[in-house]
């Protein structure tokens, strides 16, 4: 199909470049232009001066921006990509985002009569780049049944999980479970540090039970090791978290230790670590 991509971040860089690999032609904007340029001149696509420029003439547009404000920014104006769409193409948003910005632009698509999905993407950095993001999608069936063969290119699972706004419902739910997950990761390895034990050795066996878990067999070593200059940066779970709390105060839910965690991702960027892995919740237990 012919395809746009709009923001090329860490994950959009290499999820527009999936997209090339499997046979899609592909048109990106990103709001630094020489990216789009260094983009297209390495994977054979085009790059626009607008997301308008870069929508126009495509079946399905990607984006994959930072927040509610830069979605909307993207999205709405007379330069934004519904204004490059007609009637029966798809916009698909893989921006972590609010499910109100999420409506938002479902209700504006369903206008234009353009198809949209909202669907964060989880798997960092790595994931994008080696094609295997696992995707939580909103939207309606025949729309996600259409997109399949663009998200195909750089998901290894994705799944519809309701109408619009359930896609950003569940990569909350994922957040939450990741904080107090990395949270129980740092006071562990600290523990057994202060204890005296070998934390390689510890952990090659505690991770084949029931502590088992993603953080533990790929963070451990960088944790171990004081390194933190990768992966998913606390700046960004820390948006991503005051999301989730945000729309805790709307349904009710209680998040005691989702909301304990952010305070000490917290002191981690008053420290200098905005920029970090999440992981580098250890540093405080040092």
């Amino acid at each position: 199909m012919k395809t746009a991509f709009i923001g090329l971040g860490v994950m959009g860089y290499p999820m527009a470049g999936h997209l090339v690999k499997g046979g899609h032609e592909v048109t990106v904007y990103n709001r630094t232009a020489a990216k789009a340029a260094k983009w297209a001149e390495e994977h054979g696509g085009s790059f626009a001066e607008t997301p308008a420029g870069a929508a126009r003439g495509a079946d399905v547009v990607c984006m994959c921006v930072g927040n509610d404000d830069d979605l909307r920014s993207v999205t709405f104006g007379d330069t934004g990509a519904l204004a490059g769409m007609e009637a029966g193409n798809i916009l698909i948003d893989h921006t972590t985002a609010s499910a109100e910005v999420a409506r938002e632009i479902n209700a504006a698509t369903e206008e234009k009569g353009v198809g949209f999905i909202d669907a964060p993407v989880s798997g960092g950095q790595a994931g994008a780049e080696n094609g295997v993001l696992t995707i939580m999608i909103g939207g309606e069936q025949a729309t996600y049944e259409s997109a399949v063969p663009v998200i195909d290119c750089y998901a290894r699972k994705h799944q519809l999980l309701g109408p619009s706004g359930s896609g950003q419902l569940a990569k909350m739910v994922n957040q939450i479970c990741i904080a107090g997950l990395v949270q129980g990761l740092s006071e562990g390895i600290a523990f057994g540090m202060r204890a005296g034990l070998d934390m390689r050795e510890t952990v090659a066996v505690i991770a084949e039970g029931a502590a088992g878990s993603w953080q533990m067999s790929n963070r451990h070593e960088t944790m171990i090791d004081d390194h933190f200059e990768h992966g998913f940066a606390v700046d960004w779970m820390r948006k991503d978290l005051g999301i989730a709390m945000s729309e805790a105060q709307k349904n009710g839910a209680l998040l005691p230790v989702t909301a304990l965690v952010d305070q000490f991702y917290a002191e981690v960027q008053n420290n200098g670590g905005g920029r970090w892995d999440t992981s580098s919740l250890l540093t405080r237990l040092r």
